[in-house]
C-alpha cells in the first residue's frame, strides 16, 4: 500500500507491505485497494489512540503496592477503553467516509464487525510486521499526544494502539500465516 502527500501532489511519502495467505482465499491487506496502474486514488486511515501516561502510571503503582486485585481491575478497564476509543474513532472516520448508515443497528453485530471495513494493527495475523509501526508513527506523530515507539516497535504507554483502517466491504480480519 502505498502512502501519497495528497491526490494532486503524487509523491510517495511511505510504503507498508503485507504478507499474503498460502492457503485459503490467499488474501492480502492491499487486496482491499485500488492497484497504482488502475490509475484511481483510492482512501485509506490511519490512527493513534491512547488512554494516556497516567493510567499507566497508576497500574504500576499498584503493582508495585502488591495491590493485585485493584491492578488488574483498572489495566482491565483501561485496555477495554482504549479499544472503545480506537473503535469510536473508526466509527467517525466510517461516518466522514459517508459509510456510517451501513452500521449495523446493534452492538453485539458491531462486536462481531457488523460494519463496512476492518481495523488492522501491526503484530496482529493480517499484518505482522511490528517494525511498520516506524512507518505509521512517522506519518502520525504520535508523540503529539504522549504516545512513543519504543526499540521494539511497542507503543507507550501501554493502553495506546494503532490501526490502518481499511473501508473496503469486504475487509474483514484474517490470518496471513
Amino acid at each position: 500500500i502505498l502512502h501519497h502527500e495528497g491526490p494532486d501532489k503524487g509523491l510517495e511519502r511511505t510504503r507498508f507491505t503485507f504478507p499474503r495467505q498460502s492457503r485459503d482465499r490467499r488474501l492480502c491487506l492491499s487486496d482491499f485497494f485500488r492497484s497504482k496502474e488502475s490509475g484511481e486514488i483510492d482512501t485509506v486511515a490511519f490512527h493513534v489512540v491512547t488512554m494516556g501516561q497516567s493510567v499507566s502510571d497508576a497500574t504500576a503503582k499498584l503493582f508495585a503496592a502488591n495491590e493485585y486485585r485493584e491492578y488488574l481491575e483498572l489495566h482491565g478497564l483501561s485496555v477495554q477503553l482504549t479499544e472503545a476509543l480506537a473503535e469510536h474513532w473508526h466509527a467517525r472516520i466510517r461516518e466522514e467516509l459517508g459509510f456510517a448508515g451501513e452500521d449495523a443497528s446493534d452492538i453485539d453485530a458491531i462486536l462481531d464487525q457488523g460494519y463496512r471495513g476492518s481495523r488492522y494493527s501491526f503484530g496482529y495475523p493480517a499484518c505482522p510486521d511490528l517494525e511498520q509501526q516506524l512507518q505509521l508513527c512517522a506519518l502520525l506523530e504520535p508523540e503529539r499526544i504522549g504516545v512513543e515507539l519504543s526499540e521494539e516497535f511497542q507503543l507507550h504507554p501501554e493502553q495506546s494502539t494503532s490501526a490502518i483502517i481499511v473501508h473496503h466491504p469486504e475487509a474483514k480480519y484474517f490470518n496471513a500465516n
